[in-house]
């Protein structure tokens, strides 16, 4: 299929035009390449696209909404609170694919990025080498309030601090991916990479038998099979908690799906009681011990006696009972230090440090508040510039550079004076765009992708992703919480 064929699609008086070739800097397409024909790997696809119109399009757009809608699938948009927070997860019917060879370079660079991560949270709360040996600045460290001092020299099973992570991943204009932030605390979104293919099964069966399509859905099982192998006691008949904040939180349905899909206990804080240093959960057969604690709770929240002592959502004595290796705390607490917005720009050197190895993905460039030199030069340019709050995470305290006003970028100014530390800068990437159908029509949209990454007895990376979508033209904001949405992500087995 040639790329005239490309450009010419038409059912019902939709048309899709490819960006103009004169527009630069020009954002790497992943459906076509540079003679505006389909990539090898999206062939059919387009094929089947061009096939099927717009009308069929249509429909299945329509079924995959409902099919949602009945299974209860939502997300929470805080930026829109007039028209109501509370929505049918947006799906974009068609799949991004990456092919094996490409996506077996990407495996293993988010296995040494977390294996690397992992070492440092191991150091930083133990021994601390990385900074005695130069590598990383002291002040970097202990001037985040994500460094948890509360649990040095804790022990957490196998030493393993990176449970479950969920690396954001962008491709630049000239196609390469680069890590744009790593979420070790509690990464969210899993739930929806599982049912965004349970979903494009039910509308495009007939897509799947032209791709041999690696599998998502055995998610929960790997996990189940991780927090089990970190049981003090017998991994088979371990106990297992997932500790939720409760309803009115904007993950409750993942938290829902995931204990049920993996059969363990969805619990509350209050519904948990520490005796001895062991936790307990209530039930009406009495307390029985837990061995596993899946925690959906942020580190301030989860522990009255060493952390915010307000908190009604966790459990007094929690950290005494996992100091003591009573329970295991999956992800464990003190995390948040090592995908500090600030220290990520120093994770390419702690690969190279723990690992003796070069880092095979590459990081967006950051600069540094608090190093003269670069403020200096991004309070000049702040127009070009993505600037972002270390402690805030889901789009939240941003600015990007070239679509704020005069005063917003006024007002960025005198908070990064004020606090150097609270930011970083980065130059702004042009997202690589899909093709998507929104509104009846086919039209490019800039997207990221975050896989998802379980350590257990070793390091996996499941075959797929969330891929998020910025639904609206032209905008860079991929965040679900922000109004973005997704698409099922497929990867090719060899």
């Amino acid at each position: 299929m040639g790329a005239v064929m490309f450009r010419q699609f038409q059912s019902g008086g939709g048309q899709f035009q490819p960006p103009d070739q004169a527009a630069a800097p020009r954002p790497y397409h992943e459906l076509y390449d540079e003679t505006q024909a389909p990539r090898a790997h999206y062939a059919a696809m387009w094929e089947h696209i061009e096939r099927t119109g717009r009308s069929l399009l249509d429909a299945k757009t329509r079924e995959a909404h409902l099919a949602l809608q009945t299974e209860g699938v939502t997300f929470t948009v805080y930026s829109d609170r007039d028209s109501g927070i509370e929505r049918v997860w947006p799906f974009d019917i068609l799949p991004r694919i990456i092919p094996a060879a490409e996506w077996a370079t990407l495996e293993a660079g988010l296995k040494q990025r977390v294996r690397a991560l992992n070492l440092f949270l191991n150091d930083i709360y133990h021994h601390q080498r990385i900074l005695k040996d130069g590598v990383l600045p002291p002040e970097l460290i202990y001037g985040s309030k994500d460094f948890r001092c509360e649990i040095m020299d804790i022990h957490p099973p196998h030493d393993i601090y990176t449970h479950i992570s969920g690396v954001d991943l962008i491709r630049d204009e000239a196609g390469r991916y680069l890590v744009l932030e790593d979420n070790l605390r509690t990464p969210s979104g899993v739930s929806y990479m599982i049912e965004n293919r349970i979903v494009e099964r039910r509308v495009l069966p007939e897509l799947f038998t032209c791709y041999r399509v690696r599998r998502v859905e055995h998610y929960p099982a790997r996990l189940l099979a991780a927090l089990r192998h970190l049981s003090p006691r017998d991994e088979e008949g371990a106990t297992i908690v997932l500790l939720t904040p409760g309803i009115y939180n904007a993950a409750y349905y993942e938290h829902s799906f995931l204990a049920r899909e993996m059969g363990v206990e969805l619990a509350e804080g209050r519904d948990l009681v520490c005796k001895n240093d062991r936790v307990f959960l209530k039930t009406t057969h009495g307390l029985r011990q837990v061995d596993v604690i899946y925690r959906r709770i942020d580190d301030d929240y989860l522990d009255p006696e060493v952390f915010r002592s307000d908190s009604v959502l966790g459990v007094p004595g929690l950290i005494r009972a996992w100091r003591a290796g009573h329970v295991a705390l999956v992800n464990a607490p003190g995390n948040g230090i090592a995908d500090d917005k600030a220290v990520y720009a120093y994770v390419p050197e702690m690969i190279r440090y723990y690992l003796g190895e070069s880092p095979i993905l590459a990081s967006v460039p950051t600069y540094q508040m608090t190093d003269p030199q670069d403020r200096a030069y991004v309070l000049d340019n702040l127009a070009k510039m993505v600037v972002k709050a270390v402690a805030q995470s889901g789009g939240h305290g941003m600015l990007m550079g070239p679509s704020s006003t005069a005063a917003q970028r006024d007002e960025m100014a005198r908070l990064i004076l004020d606090d150097p530390r609270g930011y970083i800068a980065q130059p702004v990437v042009q997202l690589s765009h899909h093709l998507c159908y929104l509104d009846g029509e086919l039209g490019s949209r800039h997207l990221d992708l975050r896989p998802f990454v379980i350590y257990g007895r070793e390091i996996e990376v499941v075959p797929g992703g969330l891929t998020r979508v910025a639904m609206g033209e032209g905008s860079l904001v991929v965040n679900s919480s922000q109004g973005g949405g997704s698409k099922d992500t497929w990867i090719l087995a060899d």
